[in-house]
This record gives structure tokens, sequence and C-alpha cells, in this order.
């Protein structure tokens, strides 16, 4: 069964006669040489399906598990995202607000909103709001809706968010490569949206090199639980 949700985004039940489960069909490519946006004009502006498929599988890459699978499955005869349907949501980030609540472990807590500015700023995501970060009840992020990321943009978007790092993303984004990011998000990015994400790889690693250098490891640097 298939259900119509905004901005072109449905829900449908999948099975194969064993496993039943909800994903969000996505299968929206647009392209604009200008678009006016709250934050003012962006040229060259993309709001793609395919953006969701390349951020779960850089994700994968990165040893990441907190973003939900996206894989490419045509819809109604047009190319799609079909991304597996989050169950055991208990609020989005401006649910968590409103309750004014970190959760039993605050470090945990901590733990995840750096990975997700590590992140975004990796794959320049413009669209980063309070809608499209998920907390289920075991108090873990899911970072859902990428399709206005990997932009072009050879800078960071926002270096100063960037405060600590996971040891393992760092590790991993130490190891990035065209060919690496290639072999994993296949066709769902071209070249010139890989060559500036191995750019902002690079600057990121610097970042936190630089930090580390300025203080400690242990001021920088943690393990996620």
């Amino acid at each position: 069964t298939v259900r119509q949700g905004v901005t072109g985004t449905r829900r449908a039940t999948f099975t194969d006669g064993q496993l039943t489960h909800d994903v969000q069909i996505q299968t929206i490519d647009e392209s604009r040489a200008t678009f006016e946006t709250p934050k003012g004009v962006e040229l060259d502006f993309k709001d793609t399906f395919r953006y969701n498929i390349a951020a779960y599988r850089l994700a994968v890459m990165l040893g990441l598990d907190n973003v939900p699978m996206s894989v490419a499955r045509p819809f109604q005869g047009a190319p799609a995202a079909h991304t597996w349907w989050l169950d055991d949501v208990m609020f989005d980030e401006g649910g968590r607000l409103k309750a004014k609540s970190t959760g039993p472990d605050p470090q945990r807590f901590a733990s995840f909103v750096h990975i997700q500015r590590v992140f975004d700023q990796l794959i320049d995501n413009t669209d980063r709001n309070i809608g499209n970060s998920l907390w289920t009840r075991d108090w873990k992020m899911w970072m859902v809706d990428h399709t206005r990321a990997f932009r072009r943009s050879t800078e960071l978007r926002n270096p100063a968010r960037l405060e600590r790092v996971d040891r393992g993303l760092l590790t991993a984004l130490r190891g990035v490569t065209a060919a690496s990011v290639k072999a994993a998000v296949g066709d769902s990015l071209t070249e010139l949206e890989i060559d500036p994400l191995i750019v902002r790889a690079g600057l990121i690693v610097a970042l936190f090199d630089k930090k580390i250098a300025a203080t400690s490891e242990a001021r920088v640097l943690y393990t996620k639980r």
C-alpha cells in the first residue's frame, strides 16, 4: 500500500511474505540555477532523492549506523529512493527541545550531536532542521532527509560547530579518497559532487588535528557510547 505525504514523499508498506515493513519513497529530483531560501539565494540548487542514497552509503563507509538504509528502486516508472521507515520514534529535535531533555546519558546524547555536526559539514548539508533529526526511545539520534546536501563548496559551511569528534569517525575520515567514496556511493553522486567532498574531509581532519595540537586528545576525541 502507498500513502501520499507532504512534498512528494510517500509512505508505503512492503513485504516479501516473511518481513513486512514501511518505507519512505522520494522521487524528487529538481535542479535550478538559483533558488530563494530563508538563508538567501542559493546558486546551482539541487533537491534530489539521490542524496538520501548517497548519505546512507557514505555513513556506512564511515562506520556510522544512524542514517536509515536508503536504496535506489523505481517507483511508478520513475527513479526513486526507498528509505527504511524508522519505528519507535519518540520525537524529533523540536520535540526534544520542548521536553528540555538529553535523556538518561548526557554523554551519549552529546556524542550523537557531535557526529551529526561532523557529518553535516562533510556532506555540506544545507537543510538540517529540527524536523530531520529524530530520536528513538532508546535515545539514539537518526539523521534523515539529506536531499539538499552534497553541495559543491570546497569550504566548510560552519567550522565553528566542530568541537569534538568520535575517534573512529576521525580515523575513517583520514582514509577518505575519491576512489573509496566512488566505490561506496556508486552513481548516487557525480564526480563533481565527490571531489569537493574529498576536500571538505581533508579540512575536517586538519581542523581537528589543529585542535588536538592546541589542547589535547582527551579534550577533542571521544569514543561513541
